[in-house]
């Protein structure tokens, strides 16, 4: 239920913070909440993953895409995702997520999150996306980058491809 509240703040203020571009970073704060806490006081780890969906829903909707998407008949999927945690952010505390495209292959779109408080980063996760239509089946890279506007030049880092080789689940795989 706290994710339906902060998504609901999040398209309440939406105008007031002003567009951004698809491809710059969307800064997104937040505050930690009761409903955010574990048992021993810090926000949960499953907690940052839901922050992190608000986070790319920032990005799509102040950038313009999810009423592209929407039109299309399609929605973002999250096929993997890799976070690290250095600190803990703790009850009340004030914080952002920095969301940011960093790019695609020819299946996959990749996106940086970065929890901050200030100038301390307290998380970083990569995550991996997909595309599918509403009456079945996955988005191309071609009608991607058509809705998009086209793609911007970008190499993504060799460890997140192999990242994504190495986690890849196949249908034999147990």
């Amino acid at each position: 239920m706290n994710m339906y509240f902060r998504l609901l703040g999040l398209w309440l203020r939406a105008r007031r913070r002003g567009p951004v571009g698809l491809w710059d970073t969307a800064v997104t704060p937040f505050r930690v909440v009761p409903t955010d806490l574990d048992p021993l006081g810090h926000m949960t780890n499953g907690r940052y993953l839901t922050i992190m969906d608000v986070g790319r829903m920032d990005l799509m909707l102040r950038a313009g895409f999810l009423k592209k998407m929407q039109r299309a008949g399609w929605y973002p999927v999250v096929a993997g995702q890799t976070i690290t945690y250095r600190r803990s952010l703790q009850p009340w505390q004030r914080f952002e997520i920095h969301t940011k495209v960093l790019g695609f292959d020819d299946r996959w779109g990749y996106i940086e999150q970065v929890f901050r408080a200030g100038e301390t980063v307290y998380a970083k996760a990569y995550v991996r996306t997909r595309f599918l239509k509403r009456g079945g089946g996955s988005v191309d890279h071609d009608e991607l980058e058509r809705l998009a506007g086209g793609f911007p030049e970008t190499e993504l880092p060799q460890w997140l491809l192999d990242w994504t080789a190495a986690t890849r689940i196949t249908e034999s795989a147990a």
